[in-house]
C-alpha cells in the first residue's frame, strides 16, 4: 500500500487507509484533513507533487484547489454579514452603483452567493488571460443584462460568482477577498491558503494533473453541461501558470492543502470560532445554510440547494472543485472534512472526496460511541 505521512486518531484510520488506496489506484498525490471540534482527528497526505513522481508531497505542499475557494470566499461575506457591514438581502448596486446597469437593480447580494443572480457567465468567451484583469472583467459584468429574472433560477456562477462577491468586498472594505481572508481568516487562524499566491510559496506548489487519458489543455465540463466548470478557455495549463497563481481569482485561483482548508472552513462547524479566533457569531453561521434556491440548476442540469455561498447537502454543506477537491461541514457533529489533490479525474466518475467524507464518517460514529 501507498505511504501515508501525517497523524490521526485511531478512531479514523479508514480515512488515511482510503487515501492509500487512491493513491495505489494510480492518483498523484493528495492530503486529507478531519477537525471535530476545531482540532484535528485526521492530518494525513501521500504521493507526490509532480507527474513524474519525483518530487514527494510534504507536510506543507499546496495545491490549487480550483473552486473550493468559493467557500473561503463565501467566508469573507458571511464575516462582513455578521459585522453588520453587508446585507445579503440588499441590492448590490447599494455597494456597488455601476452594478444596477441593464437591469440588474433588483439582484441582491444573495442571488449572487446562491448562483441565482443571472450571470453565471460572461456573454462573450474569456480566456485566461482576461481573468487576469480583474477591473476589466468585472466591469463587463456591471454591464450584462441577466439571463433570467434574479432570484427565479439557479445556473453555476462558477467563475464570475467569485468576481462578483470580489467587488462588493472591495467596496465595503477597500481590499479584495485575496488580502482580505489573509488579514481576517487565514492569518488569525494560521491556515496556508492563498489567492493570489505570493512567489515565495512557488517552490510548495504541486502542478495540476490533468486525467489519465488528457493533457495539459483539457479543460473540464460540469456535469450534465457543455459549459467548462472553470469557463471557456481556461485550460490546466493555465492553472499550472505563474499568472494563475498570482492572480487573484476569487471562485478559482486558491492555494491550500487539506489543513488549512479543513482549519478555515472549521469555523462554520464550530458555530464561528476556532482556537480561541472567533471570526463570526453563531447566528452569522447559520446564514450558510439558509436555503436559498432547490431545484435544477440551468448550467449543471442536476437538481441542487444553495445556501449563502455554499452547496447543501442533507446536514451538510461545503463545495468541490474541479479535479476533486472537496470541503464538507456537518455542524452538528461540529466536523470539517477536507480532501486536497493534484490528480484530476473525470468528473462523471469521481467518487473520491464522498469516500473519504463517508470514511470520516465512521470515525465519527466511534467517537460517538
Amino acid at each position: 500500500m501507498a505511504d501515508i505521512q501525517g497523524s490521526y486518531d485511531d478512531l479514523f484510520s479508514a480515512v488515511p487507509g482510503a487515501l492509500s488506496v487512491l493513491l495505489d489506484a494510480g492518483d498523484v498525490g493528495g492530503s486529507v484533513a478531519v477537525f471535530v471540534d476545531g482540532e484535528p482527528v485526521v492530518d494525513v497526505w501521500g504521493g507526490f507533487a509532480d507527474a513524474d513522481r519525483t518530487d514527494p508531497w510534504r507536510r506543507d505542499t499546496i495545491t490549487n484547489v480550483w473552486s473550493v475557494t468559493k467557500t473561503m470566499t463565501a467566508l469573507c461575506a458571511l464575516i462582513l454579514a455578521d459585522r453588520g457591514e453587508l446585507d445579503p438581502e440588499a441590492p448590490v448596486a447599494r455597494y456597488w452603483p455601476e452594478f444596477a446597469a441593464a437591469g440588474k437593480e433588483k439582484v441582491l447580494v444573495r442571488h449572487v452567493l446562491s448562483h441565482t443572480a443571472g450571470l453565471p457567465d460572461w456573454d462573450e468567451p474569456v480566456s485566461a488571460a482576461d481573468l487576469y484583469d480583474r477591473p476589466a472583467v468585472t466591469a463587463r459584468l456591471a454591464a450584462q443584462t441577466p439571463r433570467w429574472e434574479p432570484g427565479t433560477a439557479a445556473g453555476y456562477h462558477s467563475l464570475t460568482q467569485g468576481f462578483l462577491v470580489d467587488e462588493v468586498v472591495r467596496r465595503i472594505t477597500g481590499r479584495g477577498v485575496g488580502k482580505f481572508l489573509a488579514d481576517e481568516v487565514t492569518g488569525p487562524l494560521g491556515a496556508d491558503f492563498h489567492i493570489g499566491l505570493p512567489a515565495e510559496h512557488d517552490q510548495r506548489v504541486a502542478p495540476t494533473v490533468p486525467p489519465h487519458s488528457r493533457d495539459e489543455d483539457y479543460t473540464a465540463s460540469a456535469p450534465g453541461s457543455t459549459a467548462p466548470e472553470t469557463g471557456k478557455g481556461v485550460r490546466v495549463r493555465d492553472g499550472n501558470s505563474v499568472a494563475w497563481r498570482r492572480a487573484e481569482i476569487p471562485a478559482a485561483s486558491g492555494f491550500g492543502n487539506a489543513r488549512s482548508v479543513a482549519l478555515a472552513q472549521s469555523v462554520m462547524a464550530c458555530g464561528g470560532a476556532v482556537h480561541g479566533v472567533r471570526l463570526l457569531s453563531p447566528k452569522g453561521c447559520e446564514r450558510a445554510w439558509q436555503e436559498q434556491f432547490a431545484g435544477e440548476d440551468r448550467l449543471l442540469g442536476t437538481s441542487m440547494r444553495y445556501g449563502l455561498g455554499y452547496g447543501l447537502f442533507g446536514t451538510t454543506f461545503g463545495w468541490g472543485g474541479w479535479g476533486g477537491s472537496l470541503v464538507m461541514i456537518e455542524p452538528e457533529a461540529r466536523m470539517a472534512v477536507a480532501y486536497v489533490t493534484n490528480q484530476m479525474r473525470e468528473p462523471e466518475s469521481d467518487t473520491r472526496g464522498l469516500e473519504l467524507v463517508m470514511a470520516a464518517y465512521d470515525g465519527l460514529q466511534g467517537l460517538r460511541a
